[in-house]
């Protein structure tokens, strides 16, 4: 470095020191601000006396530097300030830690009104994250068996954000709310008073949303309850025939039945009255039915029967037919925008089976996934991460696809029999085999970290970044009166539903009911442990 580049240097070092120790007010009132944690621009030189920021050899507007800085994540906001004194003072602005709480999904509803110190906040977020991810690994916090009906079997269960609802042979539905650590279920009575317990046809279908529970029973009725109003159903809706397949909107108040050859849509009107949104006849049985999520005013669904697939619109009452004449579809999931389906292969000679990707707005495939011996039978796109997509095969692995390239990015072999249920996020996958066997696995390692056994197939599997529903549902519905009367005989045959909190810091001060629960009297214990709640899994 020459005489002039030094002089030059140390001249631009004394005015950056000179400024950035000059007292000036950072502090700004909360209520200049606006929900998204924009700064309102007439604000900028009222509220912040620091209007010129040395950003290497210019000088720059105090809201210009902040626009700078908030493409830097949390690494590169801590590595700008240690540059220099004014740049710290840029690097925690409050506007910038709010903004990367946002980004990371940190209290999402939160205004930047509502805490005076968005850098702290984040830093409990990412302590509280880090402890519940240590807490899946090493399989620490509370379990619980949801409470069954006696003389009654599972048929058929679900949930959404920590709600359950659960149907039996006996015609019972019930739900529980596992955030609020209450299990005093409530039954979801039917319409008809004069039934007695036990007299009511099996539930084939159980779904729930935010605000909805319906059941659909062998007889071809179907009740609807409002969560917000009371037990009783809002609606009741008949078939002439058995319902074979049932829907039920994450978003909004959209049911969606297939009966025979009949597809039915409701939804309320704007008067509260349930009604048909629209009305739809294919030409084969349908097994698979879904509603797409975000459709806004009206809904739209996919169906499908045997080897067609059809996009049901009830705008126009329209029937687009998405695939046909090939393999039977074996399983079906939606996301806002795209579908993705199972078909069987054509034998080891010819073409084994796969996964097809279609668009819901051009109508067109996208990707053909796979080429394995087994059929799929089950397949995860709408809790998946961004491009990716997991899936389950009868060959007992579980597939990750990455939707980008159309490869299988990772392929487990986590179960002795099929897969019958899977989910992913950004870290782990949590698969239910037919053999009745929960495994977790941290598939950025390959390596399981714990597994469950229960002895019946499990056919519902839902989790949290804190939570895990698990749900074993039998294959025989029908019990012998001897089995009834024996407690053991009906306890293995019963199936039987468990819920999982890993939030252990909260639970050990506030919940009432003990970390380890088990059904059975004689295990009176108190740990964090919950391998110690199952200590013959792996026996």
């Amino acid at each position: 470095m020459d005489d002039c580049s030094l002089d030059e240097f140390r001249r631009r070092w004394q005015e950056e020191l000179a400024q950035a120790q000059a007292p000036r007010k950072r502090r700004r009132p909360a209520n200049s601000l606006t929900r998204g944690g924009v700064l309102k621009s007439d604000d900028w030189h009222e509220q912040n006396e620091m209007n010129d920021v040395p950003f290497f050899d210019i000088q720059l507007p105090y809201e210009l530097a902040i626009n700078i800085f908030q493409y830097l994540d949390r690494k590169g906001l801590g590595r700008c300030a240690q540059v220099s004194k004014t740049w710290k003072v840029i690097a925690e602005d409050e506007v910038l830690w709010f903004r990367l709480c946002q980004q990371e999904g940190h209290l999402p509803d939160s205004s930047i009104s509502d805490y005076s110190c968005w850098k702290l906040i984040f830093q409990e977020c990412r302590a509280k994250e880090h402890m519940l991810r240590t807490n899946w690994k090493n399989r620490k916090g509370a379990v619980s068996e949801l409470e069954h009906i006696p003389d009654a079997v599972l048929c058929d269960v679900h949930s959404h954000d920590g709600v359950v609802i659960a149907g039996y042979t006996s015609g019972d539905v019930r739900v529980w709310d596992t955030r609020t650590w209450d299990y005093v279920a409530p039954f979801l009575e039917s319409e008809d008073e004069e039934d007695e317990p036990g007299m009511q046809p099996n539930v084939s279908f159980v779904r729930i949303n935010s605000s909805l529970a319906v059941a659909a029973y062998e007889d071809g009725f179907l009740n609807i309850w409002d969560l917000r109003t009371g037990k009783y159903p809002v609606h009741r809706f008949e078939h002439d025939a058995r319902i074979q397949a049932l829907a039920l909107s994450q978003d909004d108040a959209t049911v969606a039945t297939a009966s025979a050859f009949d597809v039915v849509m409701l939804s309320p009107s704007e008067e509260g009255y349930w009604q048909i949104a629209a009305e739809f006849e294919v030409p084969k049985l349908v097994q698979y039915l879904e509603i797409v999520p975000e459709t806004g005013r009206y809904p739209v669904a996919v169906a499908a029967a045997g080897d067609l697939m059809y996009l049901l619109k009830a705008e126009d009452s329209a029937r687009t037919l998405l695939y046909a004449h090939g393999p039977p579809v074996t399983c079906l999931d939606v996301s806002a925008n795209q579908v993705a389906f199972g078909v069987q292969g054509l034998g080891w000679v010819y073409e084994g089976s796969k996964i097809l990707v279609y668009s819901l707005e051009a109508g067109r495939r996208l990707l053909k996934l796979g080429n394995v011996l087994r059929d799929f039978t089950c397949v995860n796109l709408s809790d998946s991460p961004p491009n990716l997509m997991v899936s389950g095969n009868m060959d007992g692995r579980v597939r990750i696809h990455d939707l980008r390239s159309g490869n299988i990015a990772l392929s487990l072999s986590a179960h002795q029999l099929g897969v019958s249920a899977v989910q992913m996020d950004d870290w782990k996958i949590v698969s239910g085999g037919e053999e009745g066997l929960v495994s977790v696995w941290d598939y950025r390692t390959n390596q399981k970290l714990w597994e469950v056994y229960s002895g019946h197939p499990v056919q519902h599997i839902s989790f949290s970044s804190h939570s895990l529903i698990t749900a074993n549902v039998p294959y025989q519905t029908v019990m012998r009166k001897a089995d009834l009367d024996s407690f053991t005989t009906h306890r293995r045959h019963r199936g039987l539903i468990r819920a999982y909190e890993f939030a252990v810091d909260q639970l050990a001060f506030q919940s009432p009911l003990p970390v380890c629960r088990s059904s059975c009297d004689a295990m009176a214990t108190h740990y964090y442990d919950l391998a110690l709640a199952f200590p013959y899994n792996h026996v």
